[in-house]
């Protein structure tokens, strides 16, 4: 199942998050089997940022599928520049900031493809918003990667609605996504603007941390074993597990949210993809509304 985020560029409906990659210490053999397992599946979009794993993650990665051009013409890459960590990778970084310059995002987006063995990007976002933004400057590093055909499309990352349309003013060019936390523990986004905004512009969030990092599993307080016990019941009258019902109560919403599935487990991942067939009802959906919200709509 493939969904567009414009009229060149079609992703799939759930994406592959590759955050911990380094941490799952896979051999390249595994990481090809993931992938491989990932594109089977229907699930063709592969989500990095240059940080990743201490700046590793794009380099395991693309060491993995170097000898496998066959898998990469099947794949659509996202990945994200702009914050700079402390790290002995990159020893000139006094103190952790951002950079959204034009040089630092040219570079990044350069470095990125090299180091995932790819020659385009098919997204790339700035992964947080930078107080210090020039977003002319923003705008002339999309606008030259994008005429050298390095990168398809633009988005952003964790950007309020007033910082994406101040970026947007800037381009061309429209932004294609904006990839936020979202998931049925964590409800900011629905009142800050961020989802209605896509809407306006009618462009698909993407979801990162759709099962708040794993803490209704560990349930403690009064709302969330709450929001867990309505879970239960309603993946009970699906026949599955409370984690797809958190995959399909994002798919269920109309901004059409894409989750970013985060974990390396390929089963798990098979969990996640079958929230595409579960349709819940408005009123399960609120269900779940509710109980997070610990009251009743007004």
């Amino acid at each position: 199942m493939k969904t567009s985020l414009n009229q060149d560029l079609n992703i799939s409906k759930m994406v592959h998050g590759v955050w911990r990659l380094a941490d799952w210490n896979y051999s390249n053999k595994e990481i090809e089997e993931l992938v491989e397992g990932c594109l089977e599946l229907g699930i063709n979009t592969f989500d990095h940022a240059d940080i990743y794993g201490d700046y590793s993650c794009e380099t395991l990665f693309g060491e993995a599928l170097k000898n496998r051009s066959d898998l990469k013409e099947q794949m659509k890459i996202v990945t994200k520049c702009g914050i700079k960590l402390i790290s002995e990778k990159r020893p000139e970084h006094r103190i952790k900031h951002y950079d959204t310059s034009y040089e630092h995002i040219t570079w990044s987006a350069e470095n990125s493809l090299k180091m995932l063995g790819v020659d385009v990007i098919d997204v790339l976002l700035i992964h947080r918003p930078d107080p210090f933004i020039d977003t002319h400057e923003v705008a002339k590093a999309f606008s030259k990667l994008k005429e050298e055909g390095k990168v398809k499309a633009f988005g952003v990352s964790n950007f309020l609605p007033h910082q994406f349309k101040a970026l947007q003013a800037a381009l061309d060019f429209p932004l294609v996504t904006n990839q936020i936390e979202i998931s049925c523990v964590s409800l900011k986004e629905f009142d800050n603007g961020s989802l209605d905004l896509c809407q306006e512009l009618n462009i698909q969030p993407m979801a990162w941390s759709p099962l708040a990092g794993g803490a209704i599993f560990n349930a403690q307080t009064h709302r969330m074993m709450t929001l867990k016990n309505v879970l239960h019941k309603i993946s009970d009258q699906y026949s599955t597990t409370i984690d797809v019902i958190m995959y399909a109560w994002l798919l269920a919403h109309p901004a059409g949210i894409i989750p970013v599935i985060g974990t390396g487990k390929i089963e798990r991942i098979k969990a996640a993809y079958s929230a595409l067939d579960i349709q819940l009802s408005r009123q399960e959906w609120f269900e779940i509304w509710v109980a997070s919200r610990g009251e009743s709509v007004p």
